[in-house]
């Protein structure tokens, strides 16, 4: 099946870019949620699946609005107002969204899926006092799941977009187009989806373009086309493969000469987020040390620290990531 979209010249004009931290909510919690193996999330999918369980959030809102496969109510997807959203800008989005937009998606959500969970149902019954339960969950979700991973995750988005507007920069827009993914086709003014569940008739596509680089979407792209929006592409990022990789301790001993092995030790561990317990687990490092240490990297704007239910989560920033790059190249 292939989609069909057609392009004037001022929509290829309002073509642009962003990163949105609802396009990796979704994507990431249906990966989560579906309990299917990946291997490229397998080592994130580990860490956090446990913590996602033990506070219930793989059967709240979310379990029934993101469904193993299929559609996903666009209103939880507001279109970015800006290069960068922040995820309380989207959540402002989505507690934003009128009524008949909430209960249009959720009609098409239970004809897809032969019926609304009881949730689901109090939403559409309810939209505006059950948004904010919705929203609530999200901002949890985020800071467990998320957050801690954020700027790693951001590095990769945002190393893609450097090399999508290169592309655009030396080869045109068409290329780019042609290059975003194996299902995607530019056509003389027609973006042709190819491998789409529905293929709607030849139509004039929404106000501009929109694409999102995402680090969880998958083997196929996602669109959001909700006139008169721009048409959203949220497509893989290039480099997602290496994501999750560890960088290796060795060459670290400049580094450790001057923030100390201690120090330079976490910083290396903390190529995933970890607490306190579980860093003084794997060095050999006192809790205390561990924490004293901890305290003093993050005065430096090296650490960054995430709630995640009764735990606080460790993990390097892009700081930390530039000088252990310098120092393990």
């Amino acid at each position: 099946m292939v989609a069909e979209l057609v392009f004037s010249v001022r929509d290829l004009a309002h073509m642009r870019f962003a990163t949105s931290p609802m396009w990796e909510v979704g994507p990431s919690f249906r990966l989560l949620h579906s309990r299917v193996g990946h291997p490229v999330h397998r080592p994130w999918v580990e860490q956090v699946q446990p913590r996602l369980s033990a506070v219930g959030l793989d059967r709240g809102w979310l379990a029934e609005l993101i469904p193993p496969s299929g559609y996903v109510p666009d209103f939880l997807n507001p279109t970015p107002s800006c290069p960068a959203p922040t995820l309380p800008a989207e959540l402002d989005g989505i507690l934003a969204a009128h009524t008949e937009r909430v209960r249009h998606d959720l009609d098409r959500l239970r004809r897809e899926q032969a019926g609304l969970g009881p949730r689901a149902h109090a939403l559409y019954t309810q939209p505006q006092a059950c948004l904010a339960k919705v929203a609530e969950e999200i901002q949890h979700y985020w800071e467990i799941a998320l957050a801690p991973y954020w700027e790693r995750i951001r590095a990769v988005l945002d190393a893609d977009i450097s090399y999508r507007a290169r592309q655009v920069a030396e080869h045109g827009a068409a290329h780019l187009l042609n290059d975003l993914h194996a299902s995607v086709r530019w056509d003389d003014d027609t973006l042709q989806l190819l491998r789409r569940p529905k293929s709607p008739s030849r139509h004039t596509a929404c106000r501009g373009l929109l694409l999102i680089p995402s680090a969880f979407t998958g083997s196929v792209p996602f669109t959001r086309a909700t006139p008169p929006d721009p048409l959203q592409l949220a497509y893989p990022a290039r480099g997602v493969g290496s994501l999750w990789e560890r960088r290796s301790a060795t060459g670290t001993d400049a580094l450790a000469a001057v923030l100390g092995r201690s120090r330079t030790l976490l910083l290396t561990e903390l190529g995933h987020p970890a607490s306190t317990t579980e860093l003084a687990r794997r060095t050999g490092l006192s809790p205390a040390g561990v924490s004293q240490n901890l305290t003093a990297l993050r005065n430096a704007g090296l650490v960054s620290a995430h709630r995640a239910g009764r735990l606080v989560l460790y993990a390097r920033t892009s700081v930390a990531e530039s000088v252990l790059g310098a120092a393990c190249p």
